[in-house]
């Protein structure tokens, strides 16, 4: 089983984030900030990382930044998940290293279609195909 990363403050969304991760066929581990998710990842690197930008601590944007530069830390498929929708905030995300880029609210189908244009989900556990 594929393992997710969930990297939010708010434990409502993390908790929605578990539940529709977990009926697409995800083990979930959760951390409230960036560095939490660093400690999290130096244990075990997940294949996935849903990532929130704005966090006390350390913001999605540093976390992304130290993640690509650990070893192994190139291969976790990250989608960033966050209400920053302005351009800016998206290219500066996809140039440090975000694969795919997602706004709050989002549902099961959002978050099953970013993960299948990644690569993390076949075409057959997608929603539409259900």
């Amino acid at each position: 089983m594929k393992t997710c990363l969930v990297v939010d403050d708010s434990s409502v969304v993390r908790k929605i984030a578990r539940r529709i991760l977990e009926e697409i066929g995800f083990a979930v581990i959760e951390a409230e900030d960036g560095e939490q998710a660093l400690e999290a990842c130096k244990k075990s690197l997940p294949e996935a990382i849903l990532l929130d930008w704005n966090m006390p601590v350390m913001d999605g944007y540093d976390f992304l930044g130290r993640l690509r530069r650990m070893p192994g830390g190139e291969e976790p498929k990250v989608v960033f998940c966050t209400t920053e929708n302005d351009i800016d905030h998206i290219s500066r995300a996809l140039n440090a290293g975000a694969n795919e880029y997602i706004m709050k609210p989002f549902d099961k189908d959002i978050v099953s279609a970013k993960f299948q244009e990644v690569g993390l989900i076949d075409q057959s556990m997608s929603p539409a195909s259900a």
